[in-house]
């Protein structure tokens, strides 16, 4: 059941939200910038320390992981209703800002549930508990994507008209409730917890963090990229813009030690030492293996943003969509995810990652197929059924590998930044995705997509030899 409250929200900043700026006349290239909303994600692990350190003085006779997971269960609810409201045709940027916040909480309430899992069992039962949290994240991610495309269908979205999507988003907010429920009627995990006395100093620290993302914003925001109409220099641009922009933020955080404006404790606190403890676990290799998390979905989730524009643009109707891709395809992907639950205590957590990578480049290369053929519901079917399988397979294995990579000490912060890193490049590069298609054509690009995963099967190889985790 949390794995629903967790699956529920993420298609509805993602496809769901595409297939409704699409239906509402946005151009392709600004539907895929939407995918940015995923950053939320990608930086969770900033605000992590806060999950884990502080506590929250109401709700906190639930215990301190429920506490936080109903607030941020509240705040989606609020969130989504926000989202409800606007419509993207008479103001794109306020909807940006609704999904932003939606993805903001979404990932926090992420954040909760992953340290809620691995707090729960020890690594033994982590594969059989990640394929059952995958099931249910699954599940919610079919009421989210397949439920509110067949309500959108049902109520007359062909033809665009706001009051269609309001009633959708208010409906998924409604369903929330279940994971509220879910949240109520759970224990708080038995573990001993030293929580800071220094909460009003996180909270500022938090704050500061904020003005930071702010000015990295502003900045990104300010510099116009000379390269718009040439995507690989539009691309090295952008990245040139990130780390000036990501420099700007840490200068300003350097700024407030320096003056003593930001207690240096804090951040040695919150950050310095859950890295400083993965590092000293695994020596040199921790590079690789930070590497290897930040390709591992890499080929997965740049294909999977282009998708349902991709359904729609071959003809594809949005009932066809919510039955077939969302409906049919998360059965298959909850099929996959407890395949590779079941390899991973069978076989081991390494040959399991390696199949997974493998089967999810391999799956890409059917759309390529795909786009190549006419309008065919079979091969629809048969294209989302395997490519399903092999992304719940791999999400399962990696899950659990990275469960496998997390101290208990430091659960939410740890397991956050893995998790962040996984999805900071995927989403960089998946913003690009329209224009990447425009230039080269869906078939190159979904070829390109499955080329990504050759790197990350040399990396499993390698650090199997080295670092196995059973």
């Amino acid at each position: 059941m949390l794995g629903f409250s967790s699956g529920l929200p993420i298609l509805l900043v993602f496809s769901t939200l595409s297939v409704w700026l699409t239906k509402a006349g946005i151009e392709r290239s600004t539907v895929t910038l939407f995918s940015w909303a995923g950053f939320a994600y990608a930086f969770k692990f900033l605000w992590s320390p806060l999950v884990d350190k502080v506590n929250i003085p109401f709700f906190s006779s639930m215990g301190h992981r429920r506490s936080w997971l109903l607030l941020t269960q509240l705040l989606i609810i609020f969130s989504l209703i926000l989202t409800s409201i606007n419509d993207p045709q008479n103001n794109i940027y306020i909807t940006a800002v609704c999904i932003t916040l939606v993805a903001f909480f979404s990932a926090t309430q992420d954040i909760i549930i992953d340290a809620y899992r691995i707090e729960s069992v020890d690594q033994k039962l982590q594969g059989s508990l990640s394929s059952t949290y995958i099931a249910g994240y699954r599940i919610g991610m079919l009421v989210g994507g397949a439920g509110s495309l067949w309500l959108a269908s049902f109520w007359g979205a062909e033809v665009y008209e706001h009051n269609v999507w309001k009633k959708v988003y208010l409906t998924m907010s409604l369903l929330m409730l279940i994971g509220i429920f879910a949240n109520l009627v759970s224990h708080e995990p038995n573990q001993k917890r030293i929580f800071s006395n220094k909460t009003n100093l996180h909270f500022k620290f938090f704050l500061n963090i904020l003005i930071s993302v702010i000015i990295f914003i502003f900045i990104y925001s300010n510099i116009d990229n000379p390269f718009t109409n040439k995507n690989l220099l539009s691309f090295l641009f952008t990245i040139l813009k990130l780390i000036i922009c990501f420099l700007c933020s840490s200068i300003y955080i350097l700024i407030l030690i320096k003056l003593k404006l930001q207690d240096r404790l804090i951040i040695k606190e919150s950050y310095l030492n859950p890295i400083k403890n993965f590092i000293d676990r695994y020596g040199k290799l921790a590079l690789l293996i930070l590497l290897l998390i930040s390709l591992y979905r890499m080929a997965d989730v740049v294909m999977g943003v282009m998708a349902n524009i991709f359904y729609l643009e071959k003809g594809y109707s949005i009932s066809d969509i919510a039955t077939y891709s969302k409906f049919f395809g998360v059965f298959a992907t909850i099929m996959g995810g407890l395949f590779g639950g079941y390899f991973a205590m069978k076989f081991g957590t390494m040959i399991t990652l390696f199949i997974g990578a493998l089967i999810a480049s391999l799956s890409n290369l059917l759309f390529a197929w795909l786009a190549t053929t006419e309008a065919n519901i079979k091969y629809l079917i048969s294209v989302i059924t395997a490519d399903n399988i092999s992304s719940g397979f791999a999400g399962a294995a990696f899950v659990i590998y990275l469960s496998g990579l997390t101290s208990i000490r430091f659960t939410a912060t740890q397991y956050a930044l893995f998790s962040s890193l996984m999805l900071f490049f995927p989403k960089l590069l998946a913003g690009y995705s329209g224009g990447w298609v425009d230039v080269v054509g869906y078939q190159t690009y979904f070829v390109t997509t499955a080329l990504i995963g050759i790197p990350v099967l040399i990396l499993i190889i390698y650090i199997s030899k080295v670092a196995p985790i059973r």
